[in-house]
């Protein structure tokens, strides 16, 4: 059963800047492993109806597909690759509205867990989504191994979304069908806990040829839900070669999450 805990009051106050601007989450930081970034932020998104696939796999799998600049984080031991799906809203840089042709699509990434310089963080194999100028300008952007899917969702914000991709160019198979909701009280990851491992992570790492890129995020604590999912057809990870068993070891939903980005910063 996940380890958690009730939203303490600081995650309540946390939780109420959420309406106001995209700035204002920036007063609640006391829950980050370390500082948010001094530099301005570069853009603002709403992540929406998230499903957490949660899949442990043996770290001498996935060892190999990880740049050797990374180290490959691991929880007692078992390293873990995700598939998330969700739909994003209110995409937008500071100071401009929301463009209804790009800020709101349906995305699906595949990743697993790194760290470096003491910065837990992500390391994706691949984020389909279903708009063409994210997809590109992700890639050109943040060099982030985005592919253009074909994606169907039904019931946004309700009891259960049913969610269909598939992946229209690059490496194939690459479908996901499933439906899920949410099927718990929320609650907060108590640190040290895999549901904390899993989740609270404020950057993520991208490589290209011999670069190596970190690009930091921020946002309020997650607020989870156990997550009741019926998967009929995961070829996510098939692309990378990491077999992935047929059911999730933990399902996790989030109703949404405001973010914050920061433009990347070169390592190596």
């Amino acid at each position: 059963m996940p380890e958690h805990t009730q939203p303490s009051n600081q995650f309540e106050q946390e939780s109420r800047t959420r309406w106001v601007g995209a700035d204002s989450i920036l007063f609640a930081t006391a829950h980050r492993q370390w500082p948010a970034p001094m530099a301005p932020w570069i853009m603002t998104q709403r992540w929406n109806d998230l499903l957490f696939l949660h899949y442990s796999v043996a770290p001498e799998v996935l060892r190999p597909l990880v740049p050797d600049a990374l180290a490959l984080d691991t929880f007692q031991q078992r390293a873990w690759v995700s598939v998330t799906p969700f739909w994003i809203s209110h995409l937008r840089p500071p100071g401009v509205p929301p463009l209804p042709w790009l800020s709101h699509f349906a995305e699906v990434n595949v990743r697993t867990y790194v760290t470096r310089d003491g910065k837990p963080g992500v390391y994706f194999f691949s984020l389909d989504a279903s708009n063409l100028s994210a997809v590109w300008g992700a890639r050109v952007f943040y060099r982030l191994p985005y592919w253009q899917a074909a994606m169907k969702l039904k019931g946004r914000g309700g009891a259960k979304i049913e969610y269909v991709s598939k992946r229209q160019h690059g490496p194939k198979p690459a479908e996901l069908r499933c439906s899920y909701g949410p099927c718990s009280t929320v609650f907060g990851a108590r640190p040290g806990s895999l549901e904390y491992f899993l989740t609270e992570r404020y950057c993520l790492y991208v490589t290209t040829s011999k670069r190596l890129y970190r690009a930091e995020i921020h946002h309020l604590p997650w607020e989870l839900q156990e997550a009741t999912v019926e998967v009929a057809e995961n070829s996510m990870a098939q692309p990378v070669q990491v077999p992935l068993a047929s059911q999730p070891e933990i399902a996790l939903f989030a109703r949404e999450m405001k973010v914050l980005f920061w433009a990347p910063e070169r390592l190596l």
